[in-house]
């Protein structure tokens, strides 16, 4: 039989059903309008999905509900107890979090610390000065493994014999890019993983904005360090704000590409980052609300 936590599991494998739909199925669930016998009909996901994506959706959603009633990993659905408070806040939730490392992780109050793949040695100067304070005081950090910031936040937090929390944009058995395979291992090792794709999901561009919205919800606080005009750093620190949550930010030179970002969260209000005391009023203030 069939419940509504292995249903969730399907529609997040059904080709066709994105984001949009997901949150839209989430709404009415919610709200007590879908039936509570399972599986779900074809039609009754389709008459909420968008029109384009119907047919990708019937050829797709048996082959994921077999999937699903045979599905061993381990994954957090919305409705679990362990699925994380801060993540059930934000507007666009996951409905399935797949993961690999230790779910404590989550209980920690937390840092997603954002930033540049063209990072200056300005940028990994800024994290060993800011981050092994704030690490030290049992403040786990978030980012999403990608070169540059990313990565060197999570060195830094191995280093400071840290908990680190990676959020990927393929499914867990992927690596992007390949060169962080053992990174990502260390990660699941000594923290924690997580995913809303899939296994075999590949990294479709498509699914790193989605990403973020996962980086900026898990955490407090956002700490920008080094982004540029137009970056995905941005997009990050834009849905930790609609999202009620601290942007901090670390101030850059005016002649460098990769401070115009900073700069301007600053100039619209983003916290002024010098010292981790700034970072600790804005995560301990946050986390005892």
């Amino acid at each position: 039989m069939m419940n509504l936590r292995t249903q969730l599991l399907a529609l997040t494998m059904t080709e066709g059903i994105g984001l949009v739909t997901r949150t839209r199925l989430l709404h009415f669930i919610i709200s007590g309008n879908l039936p509570t016998q399972y599986p779900w009909s074809l039609e009754t996901i389709t008459r909420l999905a968008e029109p384009q994506q119907c047919m990708r959706i019937a050829q797709s959603y048996d082959k994921a509900l077999d999937r699903a009633s045979t599905f061993q990993l381990p994954y957090l659905s919305y409705f679990d107890e362990a699925y994380p408070e801060a993540l059930r806040e934000i507007h666009q939730p996951s409905l399935i979090l797949f993961y690999e490392g230790n779910l404590d992780a989550l209980k920690l109050p937390s840092l997603s610390v954002v930033g540049t793949r063209l990072a200056t040695p300005y940028g990994l100067e800024t994290i060993r000065h800011l981050l092994p304070t704030v690490i030290s005081k049992g403040i786990s950090i978030v980012s999403g493994l990608a070169q540059g910031i990313d990565v060197m936040a999570h060195q830094i937090t191995f280093a400071a014999f840290g908990v680190p929390i990676g959020v990927i944009g393929t499914g867990l058995d992927v690596v992007y890019p390949n060169r962080h395979a053992a990174l990502q291992k260390q990660i699941a090792n000594s923290g924690l993983l997580i995913s809303e794709y899939p296994a075999g999901s590949k990294p479709l561009r498509s699914h790193f904005p989605e990403r973020n919205r996962i980086i900026a919800g898990l955490s407090s606080a956002t700490l920008v360090i080094e982004a540029k005009k137009r970056s995905g750093s941005l997009i990050t620190a834009n849905l930790a704000l609609q999202n009620n949550r601290d942007v901090l930010a670390v101030p850059g030179s005016i002649f460098s590409e990769t401070a115009q970002g900073t700069n301007e969260l600053l100039s619209l209000g983003a916290k002024f980052v010098v010292q981790p005391e700034d970072i600790l009023e804005s995560v301990q203030l946050l986390n005892t609300i």
